[in-house]
């Protein structure tokens, strides 16, 4: 329908797109007016013109009468300037209500998508002289670009492609080319690269054409497993951390997060740590348990470890040897009933249980272990705070 009128507007004029033209007036029962009287005559249903199709695009369409729509898109590497689409707009001359857009080869820009085209600015023609052109191509983490090389020719050793394994300008260069060899294939380890051109004051070329493609890059090594200890998060694709704790007793020895790492192969940043028992410490939780040196593997020769356990004021610290194969007289446990060995000494124990678990009367208890023989042992010692 080309409208529908009532009042007494005038319409604008109209103009029909086919052979026939139908009219249906209606009135009702009610107010009667002048009515109305319209004039038509004969014209052309010519097409708007041929719209031109950009270089290096492509138009979709091929109705060119009026209110017809065409839509135009580029070949990959190329960005549409201009209007994707146009309409063929009514009147007494048939025109297009927009240019036909180009498709240009662009000086640097983001890539998104997982495959793409870049292209020198300009290609095929010859790049302009001083271009400084980045692109950064963003892929999920995890992944990295394959990028082959389709065309290649720049003035040698002045101007220059450079590939980055990084978002940033200080990111690591795995390749930089120049001169008239296509270059061979590679694969960035990062899942952001940098694509940088430069180009100086004299020679243009050609440029330059290559596609990317993204492939899922390889995990970093499993941690587990971890022995006396737990490992936090299952991720370990490239930038993505894990953490290490132990289980009561242990001490971490190393790095206690871990990041996977961009390169050539997947690794940690730092090496794996491990949880071990120290020898001696001061400790401060309500309660624990103390391991001998290297539990459960039996202690070394020549141990000489002292454990300060202190608890909230007002509150006294019970122990119980859990498990005791010290071999006395050389290896034996001394307990103090405070921070410094001059304190009223709890006992000093070798093989056996004690008959009765010893209890201090200060909120501080001194532990000290010394070994001095070849033969080796275990113990394990629970602590509590107690009531005094």
């Amino acid at each position: 329908m080309l409208g529908s009128f009532s009042g007494t507007t005038v319409p604008a004029l109209l103009n029909s797109t086919s052979n026939q033209l139908y009219l249906h007036f209606f009135s009702d029962i009610s107010v009667s007016a002048a009515g109305f009287r319209l004039e038509y005559k004969t014209v052309s249903l010519t097409n708007c013109p041929e719209p031109v199709v950009p270089m290096n695009g492509i138009k979709v369409g091929e109705r060119l009468q009026m209110n017809n729509v065409v839509s135009f898109h580029c070949e990959p590497g190329y960005t549409l300037q201009g209007n994707s689409h146009i309409t063929c707009m009514p009147g007494t001359v048939r025109r297009w209500n927009y240019p036909p857009p180009l498709c240009i080869a662009q000086c640097g820009g983001i890539r998104e998508e997982m495959e793409g085209m870049i292209l020198s600015p300009g290609f095929p023609g010859n790049y302009p002289s001083n271009s400084d052109c980045t692109w950064r191509i963003y892929l999920p983490v995890g992944y990295g670009a394959h990028i082959q090389f389709l065309n290649f020719s720049t003035e040698a050793n002045h101007d220059f492609l450079e590939i980055r394994n990084g978002p940033l300008e200080t990111s690591a260069v795995i390749g930089r080319f120049s001169g008239q060899d296509v270059p061979s294939s590679l694969l960035t380890t990062s899942h952001e690269t940098t694509v940088y051109f430069h180009s100086d004051h004299s020679q243009n070329k050609p440029g330059f054409r290559f596609e990317y493609q993204a492939y899922e890059l390889q995990e970093c090594p499993d941690p587990e497993p971890f022995r006396y200890g737990v490992v936090v998060g299952a991720g370990f694709n490239v930038g993505q951390s894990i953490s290490f704790e132990c289980l009561p007793g242990y001490q971490l020895m190393g790095h206690s997060i871990l990041t996977c790492e961009h390169g050539t192969t997947r690794n940690w940043d730092h090496p794996f740590p491990r949880c071990e028992v120290p020898c001696g410490g001061n400790i401060t939780s309500e309660n624990g348990t103390i391991f001998s040196p290297g539990y459960p593997e039996e202690y070394p020769s020549s141990a000489d470890c002292s454990w300060l356990i202190t608890v909230a004021p007002g509150f006294g610290i019970k122990l119980n040897f859990t498990l005791l194969q010290v071999h006395g007289p050389h290896d034996f446990i001394t307990v103090w009933d405070g921070p410094q060995e001059t304190a009223r000494k709890l006992g000093v124990f070798t093989d056996g249980e004690p008959n009765d678990p010893p209890s201090s009367t200060s909120n501080q208890v001194l532990i000290r272990f010394r070994s001095n023989t070849e033969k080796g042992g275990l113990f394990r010692i629970n602590y509590q705070e107690t009531q005094r």
